[in-house]
């Protein structure tokens, strides 16, 4: 019974989320933004709520490693799919059409994971206000990161835009589109907390009855089911041959989920979190370091490498998921 919840919430979970991500898609059409700083800002940050909900229900379950493991599987999940894609859609070389703004976000979600590295090896104690102080830290890194990166993305040209002249009744067919196009993107929203905490609470009991341990099932069974929808909006994105829109959902995706570890350390009411968590998280920090490094360096190399060499990088990603997989599920 308990495998049928979990399949009848992640099923739930996805399809509101797939709903969530069409909102913030009209949203970034109907306010001429580029794809770089929607997929960043709105479709990131929209397809990461499975994520929240799940991490912050499994805290209030007392389980922090399936809080800490959601959130780090589906950034290690996140750059699997995009990996996958563009080995898939190889011959369109994917990563020579993004603008090279989104190193700057792959940069951020690379300093993050850096210090996730160094937390779990320091294990530290240290809380500020109830909160542990590696994650006031991340915290401090993601802000002060973001206002960069929406001020380096205004500053640049941004290829998307194709604003027109409207008339005022265009306009006011605008505003009342905006409006319902709000509120869908609110009851999705809705919809998927709820989705949300009955995943986390299914999941958790899986993790009993199944034996396989609350880090495997959180970094890789969890994470994978709410990273769906970010795979589904790769998927549209690149049908729609909207590149930036793709990578941007990722990468932005990733530095939202690193925000959700203040929230759930906030939520954790016995220390700092990082310091009460299986030292498996490590590699699986680790892991994201390495393939985030893959990753910048198909979107920053500027020659043109035979088709066996350009899709090197993007073999490494997929290798380097599988082994990590592997390595959390024996440890």
């Amino acid at each position: 019974m308990v495998y049928f919840i979990f399949s009848l919430a992640a099923l739930v979970t996805i399809l509101a989320a797939i709903e969530l991500s069409n909102h913030a898609d009209a949203l970034s059409e109907k306010t001429s933004l580029g794809g770089l700083l929607i997929g960043t800002l709105f479709l990131g940050s929209a397809t990461s709520l499975p994520e929240v909900t799940t991490s912050l229900s499994s805290v209030y379950l007392s389980n922090p490693d399936i809080a800490v493991g959601n959130m780090l599987g589906s950034n290690l999940f996140n750059l699997f799919i995009i990996a996958s894609f563009d080995l898939v859609l190889r011959k369109r070389r994917i990563y020579h059409s993004a603008v090279g703004g989104h190193l700057y976000t792959a940069g951020l979600g690379l300093a993050m994971a850096c210090m996730m590295v160094m937390a779990f090896e320091r294990q530290s104690e240290v809380v500020v206000w109830g909160i542990g102080l590696d994650s006031i830290l991340i915290a401090f890194v993601y802000g002060t990161g973001m206002i960069a990166i929406s001020k380096l993305s205004k500053a640049g040209p941004m290829p998307e835009l194709n604003e027109e002249a409207v008339s005022l009744q265009r306009e006011e067919e605008e505003r009342i589109s905006i409006k319902r196009t709000l509120i869908g993107f609110m009851l999705a929203a809705i919809v998927i907390m709820g989705a949300g905490t009955l995943l986390s609470i299914s999941g958790d009991r899986i993790a009993e009855v199944s034996g396989l341990g609350s880090t495997f099932i959180g970094s890789f069974l969890m994470a994978a089911t709410t990273s769906l929808p970010e795979a589904v909006a790769v998927l549209i994105a690149l049908k729609l041959r909207n590149v930036n829109l793709a990578i941007g959902s990722i990468l932005g995706s990733n530095i939202f989920n690193m925000l959700i570890l203040i929230l759930s350390d906030a939520a954790y009411r016995d220390g700092a979190i990082l310091a009460h968590v299986s030292s498996s998280h490590e590699g699986t920090a680790a892991a994201i370091t390495i393939m985030s490094l893959f990753l910048m360096y198909s979107i920053a190399r500027g020659n043109r490498p035979s088709k066996g060499m350009y899709a090197v990088p993007s073999i490494l990603i997929v290798l380097t998921y599988f082994a990590t997989t592997y390595y959390l599920f024996n440890g």
